[in-house]
Order: C-alpha cells, then structure tokens, then sequence
C-alpha cells in the first residue's frame, strides 16, 4: 500500500467474506499510524449487489467505523452502486480539512494561490448543496499581439 503524502484513502473489504473485514481493519490501523494524522479515510464495503450473500452486517461494519473516526458506506464495484457518492464524499471531506487547516495558519500564510476559485478566495460557503455559477457566456477580449510585440 502507498499513502506517502496521501490527504485521503479508501479501504475496501467484501461483505460476503468476514476475513477480509478483519484485513481492511489491519490497513486502517496502519492507515491511522504510518499516515498524516489529518487523512480521510474511507471504508467501503463492496460487493453490495451480492447482500444475500452477506456474511459482515451493516450494523458491524458501521459500528467499526464510528468508533474509528471513518467515512462509511456500501458500494458495488460491478454496478457501480455508491462509488460516485463515496468519492463525491471523500472530496468534500478532504476540501472541508484543507479549508480548516488553511484557516488555523497564521494571519500571513493564509493567502491562497492565484489558482482557487473566486469562490474560495471570496471566503464564500463551499461544499454540498451550495450551488456555484459560471457564465458561460463571457467571452474573453483577445488582443493582436503581433502589434504591439518588440521582438
């Protein structure tokens, strides 16, 4: 497993076979001791589309993960069930730390790269549900360079 500089991870075990649930919590320990202390982690239960076939329970797995501290939540690999949630999740989640880390620094370490969105840089509410806009309609003045080029 790499997770160098990692700011988030995700650690998937089968529901239909209990051993791998036992696996998974040996890679969130290791997670949560070899890892940057501010990671997001992820646990994935896959194989959701075989629930009849189910040997670990939601409420286990669930359980486990509220006493660790971690993202929850049952995908399928093979239908796709849950994956775009998860990542969406992991996404904000991971937003939301850098914000906060961000806003602990100290006065003159808070300006961020010219890159962020006017949205971040305006400290308006990111996240789920907060709807941004871009008009699609302004068309950028390009200018002949050739014209006004010394070279």
């Amino acid at each position: 497993m790499y997770y160098r500089n990692a700011n988030c991870a995700v650690v998937v075990y089968d529901i239909t076979q209990t051993s791998s649930l036992e696996k998974a919590r040996t890679w969130v320990r290791e997670l949560q001791r070899q890892a940057d202390p501010n990671i997001v982690i992820a646990l994935c239960g896959n194989k959701a589309d075989l629930a009849a076939r189910r040997q670990v329970s939601q409420e286990e797995a669930k359980k486990y993960a509220d006493e660790e501290g971690l993202m929850w939540a049952e995908t399928s690999a093979k239908t796709s069930e849950g994956v775009t949630e998860v990542f969406t999740e992991i996404g904000w989640s991971a937003l939301v730390l850098a914000l906060l880390i961000i806003d602990s620094l100290p006065l003159t370490a808070k300006k961020l790269p010219a890159i962020a969105s006017p949205a971040v840089r305006s400290g308006m509410r990111v996240g789920p549900g907060v709807r941004q806009s871009v008009d699609l309609n302004k068309q950028a003045i390009i200018q002949d360079q050739s014209e006004n080029c010394n070279c």
